[in-house]
């Protein structure tokens, strides 16, 4: 699906209330950890690592921080057991992202001031992630984010868990509701209002299901990456790829990534 509108996700808005975002962004961060969403994009990153001779990871916009956990075990598998992963974004979460912290023993930790991707501080190292956030950008600031990459000579990369396929749009309107009905319970920390905004007040699974078809709907495939890449990059300095990666059982992840053309001389 080459198709791409940017409509209106009820997430983003300022007013939207903030125990179903809450509910919403935990029923999320389960199924992303739970899935090993990101998993298949391990070995793209691990190669962005090494290329830049940079142990860190910097994840931009990273929210509740779900699948991090679950990225940092696949970059310790992919040889690389000196990895860390420090989360930024710009709402922080340091309640969650101490959990994190200290379930990892200070491989994965964070940034506790705000983050904007767009303007990353210079204090703040690491090849540049994003997951399942690069969609939220327009054109012209998903350009300005890799744009500041560029600027800052740091390898980046963007990450969305979906192939961006007709099919997915269906079973976001049709799986995603049963799934998250059957899950709810188990998620934690436990909530009465998450249960009672999925339940009782079922706005957790209708804004659910709204948001995650527009998410699809949002999504750049890789030949749009591409482009916003070498605009981001007029000169031509780093190597870029994009596409997509399978996982065994099915699903598809869209990347892009880059670094320095140096950093492939040197290898």
């Amino acid at each position: 699906m080459k198709l791409r509108l940017h409509l209106f996700e009820f997430e983003d808005q300022p007013w939207f209330p903030a125990p179903v975002r809450a509910g919403m962004m935990d029923y999320l961060r389960f199924m992303i950890t739970h899935l090993h969403t990101y998993r298949p994009v391990a070995p793209l990153l691990a190669e962005g690592l090494r290329r830049t001779g940079q142990p860190q990871v910097l994840e931009l916009c990273a929210g509740g921080g779900g699948g991090t956990e679950d990225v940092l075990r696949a970059l310790h598998a992919a040889g690389l057991p000196n990895a860390r992963i420090t989360l930024t974004d710009l709402y922080p979460q340091p309640a969650a992202w101490r959990h994190l912290q200290e379930q990892t023993g200070g491989a994965i930790g964070y940034e506790p001031a705000a983050v904007n991707a767009l303007q990353v501080p210079a204090g703040l190292p690491g090849f540049r992630a994003v997951f399942s956030a690069f969609h939220h950008f327009r054109p012209a600031p998903a350009e300005a984010l890799l744009r500041d990459a560029v600027r800052a000579g740091t390898g980046v990369g963007v990450f969305e868990g979906a192939g961006k396929h007709w099919l997915e749009l269906l079973l976001a309107g049709t799986v995603m509701p049963v799934a998250l009905l059957c899950i709810m319970p188990f998620v934690r920390p436990f909530s009465l209002s998450r249960l009672f905004f999925t339940y009782l007040v079922p706005l957790i699974p209708l804004f659910t299901i709204w948001d995650g078809m527009v998410s699809i709907l949002r999504m750049y495939p890789p030949e749009q990456l591409l482009a916003l890449a070498r605009r981001a990059d007029p000169a031509g300095r780093y190597h870029w790829q994009a596409g997509r990666v399978r996982h065994s059982w099915g699903p598809e992840v869209t990347y892009l990534v880059g670094w320095p053309q140096q950093a492939d001389a040197q290898l």
